[in-house]
């Protein structure tokens, strides 16, 4: 079913997706209409235009994709489920996400990652194929976060910042030297070869959503964060069960 949603209020946009029976579902003309498909689950979502802030908000296992930019807070306490975007996202993508993946073909604004957790198999992930602003992963209690760095025109991939307050789950950066300001309770390494069967998965599923040859992704070195096992605020804050 196609919805024509240029001159939609988003209060009616959401009540009729909510309605419809239909599992496959395209939105043309979207014009920053917010809370798409929030808490929704068992749908397949094509959106055409830019979506507004909170795009799968509780999301809770559909499957959503953008065919233009996003606005702030995609992915917000996400439970389960895809969105894969084919432009760039605005700040505090994937804010406290519980589970489910979000795929940037381009950049992410501000605190991206932020509060993101994980619990048993329940563990969220976000790939940017672009940068970052500043404070990503900040608050991060687990999960992983990927940062391609791509088509940068020679900037930094990230903002300042990077991993403030993160006391679980990984930041995988494609980088070849090791970034400075780094805060002391992480740990930094070194990945010469991309051996990890979760961060190889999860790169290869970005490059097969934005036909990008993995090849070269597969084979470049990458920087990892980590927490330092010594942190003493690790316990307090993330499941080791």
């Amino acid at each position: 079913m196609q919805i024509e949603c240029s001159n939609l209020h988003f209060t009616a946009l959401n009540q009729q997706l909510k309605q419809i029976m239909d599992r496959d579902i395209i939105l043309n003309g979207v014009l920053g209409q917010r809370l798409i498909a929030s808490g929704l689950h068992g749908k397949n979502i094509e959106i055409h235009g830019i979506a507004g802030n909170g795009l799968g908000t509780y999301l809770n296992g559909c499957n959503i994709t953008v065919y233009g930019n996003v606005q702030e807070a995609t992915g917000d306490t996400m439970n389960s489920g895809e969105i894969v975007v084919h432009g760039s996202a605005g700040d505090v993508t994937g804010y406290a996400m519980r589970s489910g993946k979000i795929f940037i073909r381009d950049n992410v604004g501000y605190r991206c990652g932020i509060h993101m957790k994980a619990y048993r198999e329940n563990k969220p992930a976000i790939v940017i194929g672009g940068r970052a602003g500043s404070f990503l992963g900040e608050y991060l209690a687990g999960g992983i976060l990927i940062l391609l760095g791509l088509h940068t025109d020679n900037q930094a991939i990230y903002g300042n910042f990077i991993a403030t307050g993160m006391h679980g789950g990984k930041i995988v950066l494609r980088a070849k030297e090791l970034p400075s300001a780094i805060p002391p309770h992480l740990q930094v390494e070194k990945i010469e070869k991309l051996e990890d069967r979760e961060l190889i998965a999860l790169i290869t599923q970005w490059c097969a959503h934005f036909q990008y040859d993995k090849t070269k992704l597969l084979q470049d070195r990458y920087i990892l964060l980590q927490v330092n096992d010594k942190n003493i605020y690790k316990q307090m804050y993330t499941s080791n069960l």
